[in-house]
């Protein structure tokens, strides 16, 4: 397993520090407190192609490997996790799916827009009753009389980027009776009548990231829009949310590593009792499972990533990845507070916003029981 950085890798890892630490940064605490879609700095990462990181140049993207993605997500998401969300959602629940699955006019017309960063994509597979139940869709997709248009509705929620996306990615069931086998893939134009978006939702954490649900009355779409065919829906979903889980688990990893560095940093400035704490037993104790957690998330999402890149099966490596950094991320977040005590718990410093940012983590995208069920199906049928 070799993990040595190419020099495409370090560059697009470097972009991306360099662009957080100067764009992003002063404005991150900002538009947490407002909630404010930072579409300026959105922009921005699409001009500098980090918006289709792996779609291939003639679509668009930056034509580099997941790994090269990751180290983009990490730098991003150490500085905010709102943008490194909005960049993952693009990435890989938008721009993987299209580019593994749609035909090449599909990609010209839907992909490419979207990798380049001119428009923003987003995934649409939740619906009020059927988070991780996804054979249990309510929206409907039925093919008119003259087979050249599907007409759709019902409703979805928690869409990332809802708000501000060109086009979604959207999942319904075209023979509810078949369940699971039968739903259908489909790319949403969003400015097409009978779509609606509902209200941008109040979160905890990830507040620049905009969320809402969509609604869809009588809302026609071209048989030209169905990714695949009627039946792959579900397939499809799958396929996107093991490559989605890398990226969430990168952006897990860069929350954690800014809580961690922060109370390094802190630990050996804060006095108490006449000593710095790090002089401290038990902060060193927790620096040192804050380091060794990190560490072992970072070489999870790696592994994932090189799965990925020589297009074996990842499923199960994706899901520890995410697994074991979205917990990390949890874990390490909250001894961050600790680390920092009061001041912590402060708005003045972005630890309070880390913890908050992190918790998502475990749950989107699959939940952390989600990622324990594929890890044990795969080592119960010995994969």
């Amino acid at each position: 397993m070799d993990f040595e950085l190419t020099e495409e890798q370090q560059a697009i890892r470097d972009l991306a520090r360099d662009f957080a630490q100067k764009e992003i940064a002063p404005i991150a605490a900002q538009i947490d407190e407002t909630g404010e879609f930072p579409s300026a700095t959105v922009k921005k990462m699409g001009e500098l192609g980090l918006m289709g990181i792996e779609v291939p140049q003639e679509y668009g993207g930056a034509g580099l490997d997941t790994l090269a993605y990751v180290l983009a997500i990490e730098e991003i998401a150490k500085v905010c996790a709102s943008h490194a969300v909005i960049m993952s959602v693009n990435n890989s629940l938008y721009c993987y799916g299209l580019t593994h699955f749609a035909t090449d006019a599909q990609k010209k017309k839907f992909l490419e827009p979207c990798a380049s960063g001119k428009k923003i994509g987003a995934f649409s597979l939740t619906e009020p009753q059927s988070g991780s139940d996804a054979g249990n869709m309510k929206v409907r997709a039925t093919l008119n009389a003259q087979g050249d248009q599907y007409v759709i509705n019902g409703r979805k929620s928690w869409i990332t980027s809802g708000p501000v996306a060109d086009f979604i990615v959207l999942f319904a069931a075209t023979q509810p009776e078949l369940k699971h086998r039968g739903t259908a893939c489909f790319v949403v134009d969003t400015t097409l009548p009978g779509f609606e978006r509902g209200k941008k939702e109040p979160k905890l954490g990830i507040r620049a990231s905009a969320t809402c649900e969509t609604t869809y009355d009588n809302y026609r779409l071209p048989v030209f829009h169905r990714i695949g065919k009627e039946g792959d829906g579900f397939k499809i979903a799958m396929s996107v949310l093991d490559a989605g889980r890398i990226g969430i688990a990168a952006q897990a990893l860069g929350i954690a590593a800014a809580a961690y560095e922060a109370s390094v940093a802190y630990s050996k400035e804060r006095e108490a009792f006449g000593s710095k704490i790090a002089e401290f037993q038990a902060i060193q104790w927790m620096i040192a499972d804050m380091a060794t957690r990190i560490e072992a998330s970072r070489l999870l999402i790696y592994n994932a990533a090189l799965k990925k890149n020589s297009h074996e099966k990842f499923s199960r490596e994706a899901a520890m990845a995410k697994l074991h950094a979205s917990e990390t991320a949890m874990w390490v977040t909250t001894k961050a507070i600790q680390i920092h005590g009061g001041i912590g718990y402060s708005k003045e410093l972005p630890i309070e916003r880390y913890f908050r940012d992190a918790k998502i983590t475990e749950i989107y995208e699959g939940t952390s029981e989600i990622q324990r069920l594929v890890i044990a199906r795969a080592a119960l049928e010995g994969k």
